[in-house]
């Protein structure tokens, strides 16, 4: 699989697929409340087939409340959230099963366990061999044994990791831990990948190298969200991006229209000086919410 990306000139890479696909994930209502706390209210999100959709907001805004909605992690309150025509249980199990792999925010790897076991873990969900089988270790489960080890090689080689197969998960660099949990959400075999703040603690070399990741997984035919406090990663990467702000969607559309709402601006860095020009501000949410994720927001 190659590595390369042809950029244009609005950083996304050339032959990049429009918006306007089939439909492949779809919420609609979307609300989570806890007790009395309303963490997300009537959110609605459509994403496309090969189409990267990001979503955004300041904290506290329901981003990663809103992630565990879609991917069964959290039953909503009120709504329904449907995977390639079909409602998706409540159930992150099943979840998967249907299509729909996810990263987290805080890195959730095996440490004790090579980069290729990291990966291999993530196939589970695609055997069938019963216990036992598994236990006699008869044809079947050697059969997919192998063909889980070799698809998972061929994974640790796309994400760039080729060369750590036998390397501890909790003895590689950060970045290369963040790609780790990429190729192993990959072994599911999704339809749509969720990547919660991607970057987060990344140089920017390896955000760079993110940023290619993401784009070749769509060239595969995969759709893909991703939340991300870096504003220059997530309007260079996306072909929609949906801001929310104290868990409603404030508004959605593509990145050059998200990026100059004042109403985002407001919400990151709060009401602007009267004197201050739009381009100013375009200026300022950039360099604003780059330092607020290298200060730990």
């Amino acid at each position: 699989m190659s590595t390369r990306v042809d950029e244009r000139p609005g950083g996304q890479p050339s032959g990049a697929p429009s918006p306007g696909g089939a439909v492949l994930l779809e919420a609609r209502g979307v609300t989570m409340r806890f007790g009395g706390l309303t963490a997300v209210n009537q959110v609605d999100m459509v994403v496309h087939e090969g189409e990267i959709m990001g979503l955004i907001g300041p904290n506290g805004a329901g981003k990663t409340t809103f992630f565990n909605c879609l991917t069964g992690l959290y039953k909503p309150t009120e709504g329904r959230v449907v995977l390639a025509g079909k409602e998706i249980p409540p159930r992150p199990g099943l979840v998967v099963k249907e299509g729909m792999a996810r990263t987290f925010q805080n890195i959730r790897l095996f440490g004790n366990m090579t980069a290729l076991e990291n990966v291999m873990v993530g196939r589970f969900c695609r055997t069938s061999a019963g216990p036992l089988t598994s236990i006699v270790r008869g044809p079947k489960y050697r059969r997919e044994e192998r063909e889980t080890r070799e698809r998972a090689q061929e994974l640790l080689e796309f994400v760039g990791l080729g060369g750590s197969t036998e390397l501890l998960a909790r003895n590689l660099p950060y970045g290369d831990q963040r790609r780790l949990e990429i190729a192993r959400a990959l072994a599911t075999d999704p339809k749509v990948v969720l990547l919660d703040e991607p970057t987060a603690g990344m140089n920017p070399r390896e955000t760079e190298q993110a940023q290619e990741l993401i784009f070749r997984i769509r060239d595969n035919g995969m759709a893909v969200v991703v939340i991300e406090h870096d504003m220059r990663f997530i309007f260079t990467l996306c072909d929609r991006v949906l801001c929310l702000v104290r868990g409603e969607a404030l508004v959605e559309g593509a990145p050059s229209v998200v990026q100059s709402d004042p109403r985002v601006i407001e919400a990151y860095i709060g009401s602007p000086d009267v004197d201050e020009s739009d381009e100013e501000l375009d200026a300022e949410i950039g360099s604003e919410l780059h330092t607020e994720r290298e200060e730990g927001r």
